[in-house]
């Protein structure tokens, strides 16, 4: 009944459940009868009511790290040096074998050392200044290509002839100049516990709870020896039972730490074991173990988490990269780095694709050809085609005129009429003093940035302009724009007009805005009299105009100028003359503005520069183009009957054309099926094309030639030939993805096949390489990248820095077949000579980057492949720099911690990245421009770390 507990009083106050207590924040309340007491927390240390951090690094033991002990509030972590991992007992530190991930990037061999790794050449090679590739040995030459220089890391030439040597970072020139002696600063000396530099090189010894191995380099945990220590201890004790004071000094931590597996702390209690960050307590109250923080819901992780030993790290899938919570992932927007895609480009989440413009082609992924329409079925014109850059034209033989469809010819009798209405008129009157011009495009209207050819043109300023167009206003007088007597009355055969604002010399002052009309007119023999030969002709014409261009910048001048668009009546849009409020900024001509932003008006609409936004094109007109400011009327606008739709964005939605497959006189209905024997793809048309060599089709109104009758079916890289009926392989230069076609396809723009008989657009490759390169930054390319470069090609490039600077090369990534036997390679090297100093060599695919300085001031580089296998080459950024920090950027490109994680290697290949990279590596001291903000935002801390050390220290060697 004695030990028995008390009842709590009811009448006692619970201090620490009503926070009545003033224990510290960092301490454990217990309620008491009547009071309370106050008790640290596990890695603090006090009375209660004042309690401090406990520095569990702050011993003899350092914590148990063997390398790094990282104190944190109310607990520790340990850490290891580049090159080794944490054991499982959060405390040691193993070696870590390089050589197991992609041959820890070495060209030849890798061989794993204590805390690193080195590559090693075959024979008849020698390791390049970057560490990893290899360059292969000349028996004469230069003294640095000599297989002999003697060097036993970096040779590198003296202007007088001879060499020097260099060692690589972790490495101390030995005395006769030639060889490079091992330091604690290269993978820890090649020690697994510490290192100490000596006279005969690095020393090695061991945490104290460890020995050192018969190696010299390697640490051994030694066999528990708690119970000895227990037992002497125990009976140097003169007085009391020998077992009972066993116990109690067993239950301490000075005795076997408690028999705590990390930390152990006295309490009145007893012993208390906790575990660092990233483990935790066991059952037992005594082992730690390793929490796997991925079967959490992944870690945080956004994407991918990977456990390690006391903590876990994220990575993200490809097209993501790693936020500075180094959990979230976030889009890769590419479409925001230089040279994406050559026209448009659309980002998705992880992704993108490459659009192309109108009447161009997209090959290598990338990149926009101009496409050969002419190249398939004659363009699908009757007579003549002829291919211009991003679209073509059809053209009639002489006595011939282009029907309205554009790809017809129509039989003209006799000359030309005279009543026939031309393309472009020009007509100007005197009215009140001067002159009023209206110039007329009655059709073929189209809004394009292209510049063709003209005869003639007129520039006039117009003030508090815009470069738009609206609906023109009646004159006082009204609109009447054919008067009885006309000053001025020409007709053009193409008109050309474009505008452009001028600076705006003052705030206060209007913005100026030039108008410039191009046009073109034709002189005909029609015009030639007994009188006036074609040169005099001409020389009237060109008098002429001459004279309605003079009076047409007068009329513009006094604002006395319309223009007509398809029979619509069209003026300059004004600006205001007082803008109650800053408005965005104008718009290109067709173009609307939809949420702040500028968007072309789609087709089936025209942009109205009264209204400035986009109007549907009304009924009997359509428009088949984007951005433009007019509807082109429908061929046969009597015929509104068939009218399919008000918002025709295709001629073909006028109604009544002969479809796919039929044909009339004029193109419209009624029409008839094609004959047999005859195809037709097109709609309104007014003929069908023959199969050819007499072949028939299997049915009336055929469109297209697959529906021939052919003798053979010709399989994709082929097409038949009606003469022979034998399928032909598509020459170089041309493909064929589909079976049954009488045609190739031309490859878009500047591109060409490897061989004959190519059935896809990839096989288009682009040639284009070489040249000489800019004086501080560009890239060198494979042709054709990323899509897989050419067979049989040969690329030469020079970089010749200004004086003073050196070069930098970053190869991110390298893709060449290794199964070619190094027929496709890379070299980089002083002259053309092979002979002269080189500084890379490849012909394998590396896909972990590499960063290293030219050996020569100038740098010759050459790519050249066989005709075997392909692949997707290179895109390999370069830099110059002053050569004052030469020291610093080797010493920083020839760490090998620069790549030894793979965020580390994600930066060498991150474009945005690397932009900030050169410059911190092309000039040091801009480092400093760069806020800790800034820094934290774009590199990981790790990155950040290894940067500072080495610029600090070489821009302020003596703080």
């Amino acid at each position: 009944m004695l030990n028995a507990t008390a009842p709590p009083d009811p009448g006692d106050v619970d201090e620490c459940a009503q926070g009545l207590d003033d224990c510290h924040e960092d301490a454990l309340c217990q309620n008491t009868a009547a009071s309370y007491k106050c008790a640290c927390k596990p890695g603090y240390q006090g009375e209660g009511k004042q309690c401090e951090d406990t520095d569990e690094c702050e011993n003899e033991l350092n914590g148990g790290c063997v390398h790094e002990c990282l104190n944190i509030p109310g607990n520790y972590r340990c850490a290891c040096f580049d090159g080794f991992m944490l054991a499982h007992d959060g405390h040691n530190c193993l070696d870590v074998d390089e050589c197991l991930e992609n041959n820890g990037g070495c060209q030849h061999t890798c061989v794993n050392v204590m805390g690193s790794y080195e590559c090693r050449c075959k024979e008849g090679f020698f390791l390049s200044d970057n560490q990893h590739t290899c360059i292969h040995r000349s028996e004469e030459g230069l003294s640095c290509m000599n297989k002999d220089h003697g060097c036993s890391h970096i040779c590198k030439e003296v202007p007088r002839g001879g060499v020097a040597c260099e060692c690589r970072p972790g490495f101390e020139l030995a005395k006769n100049q030639r060889d490079c002696v091992l330091t604690c600063n290269h993978g820890n000396g090649g020690c697994q516990h510490s290192c100490e530099d000596t006279a005969e090189g690095p020393e090695c010894g061991c945490h104290p709870q460890y020995k050192l191995h018969t190696d010299g380099r390697s640490c051994l945990e030694p066999e528990s020896t708690a119970l000895e220590v227990t037992e002497s201890n125990a009976t140097s004790v003169a007085d009391g039972d020998k077992r009972v004071k066993r116990r109690l000094l067993m239950e301490t931590c000075a005795v076997n730490n408690g028999g705590c597996d990390r930390t152990c702390k006295d309490t009145s209690t007893g012993v208390h074991c906790s575990c660092p960050v990233g483990f935790t307590l066991q059952l037992d109250g005594k082992t730690c173990k390793d929490i796997d923080e991925c079967q959490t819901r992944n870690g945080g992780c956004d994407h991918f988490c990977k456990n390690t030993v006391g903590s876990f790290d994220c990575s993200c899938k490809k097209g993501f990269k790693l936020l500075t919570d180094e959990k979230s992932c976030q889009d890769v927007d590419e479409c925001s780095l230089d040279r994406t895609c050559d026209h448009n480009c659309v980002n998705y989440p992880g992704t993108f694709t490459c659009t192309c413009n109108r009447g161009h082609t997209l090959y290598g992924f990338t990149h926009c050809g101009d496409t050969n329409e002419c190249g398939i079925n004659n363009g699908g014109c009757q007579q003549v085609c002829v291919n211009t850059v991003g679209s073509y034209e059809c053209q009639c033989h002489p006595g011939y005129k282009l029907h309205w469809n554009k790809k017809d010819c129509v039989e003209v009798k006799g000359f030309l009429s005279t009543n026939v209405s031309p393309h472009v008129s020009l007509h100007c009157s005197k009215s009140g003093g001067g002159d009023r011009c209206f110039l007329r495009c009655h059709s073929g209207i189209h809004l394009s940035s292209d510049v063709a050819t003209i005869r003639t043109s007129v520039t006039f300023k117009l003030t508090e302009g815009k470069c738009s167009l609206k609906k023109a206003e009646l004159f006082p007088e009204g609109l009447t724009w054919l008067p009885i007597i006309l000053s001025i009355k020409e007709s053009f055969r193409y008109a050309n007009l474009t505008c452009s604002s001028g600076k705006q010399v003052r705030p206060t002052a209007p913005k100026e805005m030039f108008v410039t009309v191009e046009f073109e007119r034709e002189t005909y023999q029609k015009e030639v009299t007994a009188s006036c030969n074609l040169s005099c002709t001409v020389k009237r014409t060109e008098r002429r105009l001459r004279k309605a261009i003079r009076t047409l910048r007068k009329a513009a001048h006094r604002e006395q100028f319309r223009l007509q668009l398809s029979g619509v009546d069209l003026d300059v849009a004004r600006k205001p003359a007082r803008t109650p409020e800053r408005r965005p900024g104008a718009c290109a001509v067709g173009q609307g503005r939809v949420e702040n932003q500028c968007v072309s008006c789609r087709a089936g609409t025209y942009y109205d520069g009264a209204q400035e936004r986009c109007i549907l094109c009304p009924s009997g007109t359509f428009q088949n183009e984007e951005g433009q400011v007019t509807c082109e009327p429908c061929p046969r606008p009597e015929n509104l009957g068939a009218l399919k739709i008000s918002e025709a964005w295709n001629v073909s939605e006028c109604g009544g054309l002969c479809q796919p497959g039929e044909y009339s006189a004029d193109g419209f209905s009624p029409c008839q099926l094609c004959g047999l024997g005859t195809f037709q793809p097109d709609v309104g048309r007014t003929s069908c094309f023959s199969c050819g060599g007499g072949l028939p089709t299997r049915r009336l109104g055929a469109t297209s030639f697959q529906d021939c009758e052919t003798r053979v079916q010709c399989s994709p890289g082929h097409f038949y030939n009606t003469t022979t009926h034998r399928c032909i392989r598509c020459p170089a230069g041309t493909y064929q993805p589909e079976f049954g076609k009488n045609n190739c396809v031309f490859c878009p723009g500047d591109t060409t096949t490897d061989f004959d008989g190519s059935t896809n657009i990839t096989q288009c490759k682009n040639r284009r390489c070489g040249g000489d390169l800019g004086d501080f930054t560009g890239y060198i390319e494979s042709p054709n990248y990323p899509g897989n470069y050419p067979a049989n090609t040969e690329c030469t490039w020079t970089i010749n820095p200004p004086p003073k600077r050196r070069i930098l090369i970053v190869v991110p990534e390298i893709f060449l077949p290794i199964e070619d036997d190094c027929g496709d390679y890379l070299v980089m090297r002083k002259t053309s000579s092979p002979n002269s100093v080189t500084t890379y060599e490849t012909c394998q695919t590396y896909e972990r980057p590499i960063a290293f300085t030219s050996r020569s001031k100038k740098l010759w580089i050459q790519f050249k492949s066989n005709e075997g296998n392909s692949a997707r080459g290179f895109q390999v950024p370069y830099v110059t720099y002053d050569e004052d920090y030469q020291e610093l950027i080797e010493d920083i490109v020839r760490d090998g911690r620069l790549y030894a994680s793979e965020n580390h290697q994600e930066i060498l290949k991150d474009k945005n990245l690397i932009k900030a990279l050169f410059d911190v590596l092309a000039h040091p001291q801009n480092y400093f421009k760069y806020t800790a903000q800034e820094s934290r935002e774009m590199f990981p801390r790790s990155f950040i770390r290894l940067l500072r050390s080495k610029v600090s220290r070489f821009l302020r060697p003596y703080k």
